[in-house]
């Protein structure tokens, strides 16, 4: 991560650059607001470090600067000072500062300080990563769409079902829950490699077109470790990478891509495993109809043990309800759209009609 050092004295300023390069992170300086603001104009800074008193532009002036100028991701901004007081915390923080600290500063507040900007910037890019990588998929796949919001709400019923009762309940946690939810629209992300003569035939597949299909988990799970290995400490990309390659894996060991069984599968892939088949059970197909949730859970039902964890098949089986609830929520909202877009169809056609 890059940070951006804003200090006029020259000894403060290099033994700041010093310890932050000594903590891993990529450091550049500016003695003055003005130099530092072009800095952030012209490169990418996640994280300002700047003294409160420069010549040319103050601390406080920049930091204002920066929050009135719509950077396209946020800059975590840290104030050095020597003032203290009421007074001054409220105005280093109207100007938009998120911390502060004192100097001369202690390198182990800073450090902790700096983690916790880390967790804030990484937050924001988490989430404009798993919707920019969900919306790359979703445009591939004709059938993603309303199947993604789908498949996070069923993972997060069967998360939160887990989290309380078996044994996973000490393994699984709300934030891994809030994890699950966000990254599971990830899980077919590896569509996006598949050429388009199979993944959009209207019909069932080949068997020679079924093995191609099957590599999307792997090309999902490439994908996100390539994201991974360049942002190492971003566990939520673990999960996904995790969920992309193992929702296709069975219970019993007969799934694909890499044939594990039980427990050897991720609990992850486990959860997203039944929410995608549900999903795709309970919804129109080309090549099916839809089947009522009856019929998916008396499927679900044999195959437990099979091709699911049976834990999660309790899970399912105790709040089935919730999973209509989401199922019949959102073909109501896909009813109403329909219904606007033939009235608007309608109406257009009526004016078209008064003209000839």
């Amino acid at each position: 991560m890059r940070i951006l050092v804003v200090e006029d004295d020259a000894i403060c300023g290099d033994i700041l650059e010093n310890f932050l390069i000594e903590l891993g992170y990529d450091v550049a300086r500016a003695t003055n607001g003005r130099d530092a603001f072009n800095l952030l104009r012209d490169d990418d800074y996640r994280i300002v470090v700047s003294d409160w008193e420069m010549p040319q532009m103050s601390g406080i002036d920049l930091c204002r600067r920066v929050r009135a100028r719509p950077f396209s991701a946020y800059v975590y901004f840290i104030l050095l000072t020597s003032r203290g007081g009421a007074e001054n915390l409220i105005t280093g923080l109207n100007a938009g500062a998120d911390d502060f600290l004192t100097k001369p500063f202690q390198p182990d507040e800073l450090r902790i300080r700096l983690r916790a900007a880390e967790r804030i910037v990484t937050l924001e890019n988490r989430d404009l990563l798993i919707f920019s990588l969900a919306k790359l998929a979703e445009s591939r796949d004709p059938e993603t769409g309303a199947h993604l919001e789908r498949i996070r709400e069923y993972c997060r019923i069967l998360g939160d079902q887990l989290s309380r009762h078996g044994k996973y309940c000490g393994q699984i946690d709300a934030d891994y829950v809030r994890t699950l939810y966000q990254t599971s629209p990830l899980h077919d992300i590896g569509k996006v490699g598949v050429p388009d003569y199979v993944l959009l035939k209207p019909g069932r597949l080949t068997p020679e077109e079924y093995e191609i299909m099957k590599q999307h988990a792997e090309l999902g799970s490439q994908t996100l470790d390539a994201a991974l290995r360049a942002q190492p400490k971003a566990e939520y990309l673990r999960l996904a990478r995790d969920i992309a390659w193992s929702h296709h894996e069975h219970y019993n060991g007969k799934g694909y891509p890499r044939g594990l069984a039980g427990e050897e599968i991720p609990l992850c892939g486990r959860i997203v495993a039944l929410a995608d088949v549900y999903d795709a059970l309970t919804t129109k197909r080309v090549y099916k109809p839809a089947y009522s949730h009856e019929t998916a859970r008396e499927i679900i039902i044999e195959g437990r043990g099979e091709q699911f964890d049976p834990e999660v098949v309790d899970a399912f089986l105790l709040r089935e309800d919730d999973f209509t609830h989401v199922r019949e929520s959102f073909d109501d909202a896909q009813a109403n759209i329909s219904r606007i877009m033939t009235l608007q169809t309608t109406a257009a056609n009526t004016v078209s009609a008064a003209w000839f």
